[in-house]
């Protein structure tokens, strides 16, 4: 198993408050099988398996898209066995 971390943004930004296209994003990283889930005012990361990441991320670009984000930046990358 690979385990994979996944960091992403979703646009357009709303610094009074978390616009819903960035909370349902956030909603589905919470409800999907991951750890680590790092939630900041700029971006979320999260960690798991390969599988569970890459389910998420489908799930995050379609929830976030419905809910009116114009763009979604993300990163996926391997995490080294020895956590590093």
């Amino acid at each position: 198993m690979v385990r994979l971390r996944v960091e992403f943004t979703t646009e357009p930004f709303d610094l009074d408050e978390p616009p819903p296209h960035a909370v349902a994003a956030r909603e589905v990283v919470r409800g999907a099988a991951l750890d680590a889930v790092d939630v900041g005012p700029f971006g979320t990361s999260a960690e798991g398996s390969d599988d569970a990441v890459l389910a998420a991320v489908g799930e995050l670009l379609r929830e976030s898209l419905r809910a009116g984000a114009t763009r979604v930046s993300l990163q996926v990358n391997v995490v080294p066995e020895n956590g590093s």
